[in-house]
């Protein structure tokens, strides 16, 4: 990260990536180019190469930037109760929060991941190590109601939460995130069982 002297985030850098976050969440990552961003950002060509070496960089900043806010919304989650299965509806009634939001135009990783199809680019790096954390999360939380289908229910949840994030920017967000909680609470109540 470049800080300023006094230890924070440069003010230029901050707005190069909120900039480049609404538009690339908006427009898609292939289709934005840096120009557009520093010109919106309101900062030199010269400003955006000191913060970010390639544009490949600034969408892995990006990304980062959406799992660093996924991550803290399952935190919040956790801090809501002590079962696992109110942790997991906590998540889900998040995820389905954002689906209603205004604006929402489905997973930032599922659309970078369109965009950035090779295994090998940083791009899809970056969603491949995401997707894992987020699997791995849920499927500890599932192994905590009932260890020996944790996985099964783990990815489960994951292939919900992916098709109520697609279908979300397609047809009534509240239906598909009324559809994706009673999903995610037919696993809680089938693994409680």
């Amino acid at each position: 990260m470049v800080h300023n002297g006094r230890g924070q985030v440069s003010e230029a850098r901050t707005r190069l990536l909120t900039t480049a976050s609404r538009i690339f969440y908006a427009e898609g990552l292939h289709s934005v180019g840096i120009d557009r961003i520093v010109a919106e950002a309101k900062v030199t060509r010269a400003t955006l190469y000191r913060h970010f070496a390639s544009k490949d960089e600034l969408v892995v900043a990006y990304l980062q930037t959406v799992a660093g806010m996924e991550r803290d919304q399952v935190e919040q989650a956790l801090a809501t109760g002590p079962s696992a299965p109110d942790v997991l509806r906590a998540v889900a009634a998040s995820i389905a929060t954002g689906i209603g939001s205004p604006g929402f135009r489905g997973c930032a990783f599922l659309n970078a991941a369109a965009e950035y199809p090779d295994p090998a680019h940083p791009v899809l790096r970056t969603v491949l190590e995401h997707r894992e954390w987020f699997l791995r999360t849920v499927t500890g939380l599932f192994a905590g109601i009932d260890e020996p289908s944790a996985s099964s229910a783990g990815r489960h949840f994951v292939m919900l939460r992916d098709g109520a994030m697609a279908a979300g920017c397609l047809t009534d967000s509240g239906e598909v995130g009324a559809t994706f909680l009673a999903g995610v609470e037919g696993l809680l109540t089938y693994r409680s069982s």
